[in-house]
């Protein structure tokens, strides 16, 4: 099978297009032949050995998977060959074929095409985890999403308005402040040409926000708390600036506040169970109209590295997404 193979850490343009090895599933494995891989801000990072997962070299990036399951393993019983499904694995999925966990392997809602679908789970699922069961979002409370024109940050916003907060969306663009009002983002604030910190007292008369979802982090995650209302919650997602914020915590103590880790893909490894739960919520909002997974642009296999490199360089609204089969 074809597959792009990382064979030693760097930038998207080391990345090659390789024939590699089938795969056979074991115990509690889904093959799967991948029609579609999303690209996500982990992939960025694996690739250079940033990641806090280092697969052995060389190795296939790409984890956000859909596709046409091939062979089961012995104990896989909720999917058989033929099945359309989605996957999540933590790297090999812009590849011909992935071998995916069982748990992480789920029927494709027949509705969903194959790119939407895989651009779906890593994005909705980490926003969905963050602001559910890390954040709490009540109905009524004002949602600050930074970064809020990406894959998890768009998703985020949709959700927030969906789960009844006021959102605030923060990003770097008007353009891309324009793609967030579409999706419902009742204020918007271009940080890149205005004082964070100010802007959110003015927007919330001076109370502050109840939760921040930050896959940003850099310059902005300080600003942002020190924004936050008594027993506020900031979300943190990732890093997406490149650079790992030192907070003083002081201000967690003089807010009451509240700083939470959020890692969706150990989340749905470990807690499987309530990530399904999770999953089928999603999937019946997405059924149901509800929600509207945003693709910035679908790249063939061999254009991989330039699906990765867009996304590196900030050039994403929404999610791009690899066409494989």
């Amino acid at each position: 099978m074809k597959a792009i193979r990382c064979n030693a850490y760097g930038p998207p343009s080391g990345l090659v297009l390789e024939t590699v090895a089938d795969l056979r599933p074991g115990e509690n494995e889904v093959l799967v032949q991948v029609k579609a891989c999303g690209i996500n801000f982990p992939d960025t990072l694996i690739i250079r050995g940033l990641y806090q997962i280092k697969p052995e070299l060389p190795f296939t990036p790409g984890s956000d998977v859909a596709g046409v399951v091939r062979a089961v393993g012995a104990g896989v019983r909720h999917v058989g060959p033929g099945d359309a499904v989605i996957g999540f694995v933590a790297h090999g999925g812009l590849a011909e074929e992935v071998l995916v966990p069982a748990g992480a392997c789920f029927p494709k809602p027949p509705e969903m095409d194959f790119p939407v679908a895989a651009s779906f789970m890593m994005a909705y699922g980490t926003a969905y985890h963050a602001l559910k069961d890390r954040g709490h979002l009540k109905p009524g409370e004002t949602l600050l999403v930074l970064g809020a024109s990406g894959g998890v940050g768009l998703a985020a916003v949709e959700l927030g308005k969906r789960m009844g907060a006021t959102v605030i969306a923060a990003a770097s663009t008007p353009e891309k402040l324009a793609l967030c009002r579409e999706y419902g983002a009742d204020h918007t604030v271009q940080y890149t040409e205005t004082d964070l910190k100010t802007a959110l007292k003015e927007l919330t008369g001076s109370r502050g926000v109840d939760v921040v979802l930050d896959p940003v982090g850099g310059p902005y995650s300080e600003p942002a708390f020190r924004a936050i209302a008594w027993g506020g919650r900031l979300l943190v997602v990732g890093f997406a600036a490149g650079e790992i914020p030192k907070i003083p915590l002081n201000l967690p103590l003089l807010k009451g506040a509240s700083l939470v880790g959020v890692f969706w893909g150990q989340f749905a490894m470990t807690h499987p169970g309530e990530n399904l739960a999770n999953t089928r919520e999603l999937m019946a909002w997405y059924a149901g109209g509800k929600l509207s997974p945003h693709l910035h642009e679908v790249f063939a296999l061999e254009d991989a590295p330039k699906a990765i490199e867009a996304l590196m360089q900030r050039e994403v609204k929404g999610k791009v997404v690899v066409q494989v089969g």
